[in-house]
């Protein structure tokens, strides 16, 4: 084979919002509130191959704000990508995957959720830069603790997930 059919290759191919639910179940009473909301971000990364070298990877957000008891608002958004990796070493994919794909999709996320909430008659809710490095470290090392905890058991067909919650991120 040549030098250049064993290059890697890494381009993105979309970008693109694939969920978006927004809920305000008290509305119109609770924009009479005054107090602070609450905000609770959970955060999730899910990659999975489309086709033989293209892969997707998602990135999901819920946001949840409540003031007191009651729910404000609750959003939910899926930013995908749609990625061609080629010729990278196996062991390098998942941290592609995990870290090098979320980082790439990530603004295009915060920028959707930021509007949505703004269309909603609430403040723009302005997501924190994530170190998803920091978070596939972390997630590597609980995967660790919990297999030397009980045996091994196999994951979902070709999925990957995170599972992050952040509480009090805003």
């Amino acid at each position: 084979m040549t030098e250049q059919a064993q290059a890697p290759v890494f381009s993105i191919q979309r970008m693109y919002l694939k969920d978006l639910s927004l809920e305000v179940p008290h509305a119109p009473q609770i924009f009479l509130e005054t107090q602070q909301p609450a905000v609770e971000v959970g955060l999730d990364v899910v990659s999975q191959q489309v086709s033989e070298g293209i892969f997707e990877s998602t990135v999901t957000v819920t946001v949840t704000t409540k003031i007191g008891e009651k729910v404000a608002f609750l959003v939910e958004a899926k930013q995908a990508g749609i990625f061609e990796i080629r010729n990278v070493p196996a062991e390098q994919m998942e941290l592609i995957m995990n870290v090098v794909c979320p980082n790439i999709i990530y603004p295009y996320l915060r920028s959707n959720l930021a509007d949505a909430v703004q269309r909603t008659g609430f403040p723009p809710i302005h997501l924190a830069e994530i170190n998803f490095e920091a978070l596939y470290q972390q997630r590597l090392a609980q995967q660790q603790q919990s297999q030397q905890a009980q045996p091994e058991q196999p994951e979902q067909a070709g999925q990957q997930g995170s599972g992050i919650i952040v509480p009090g991120m805003h």
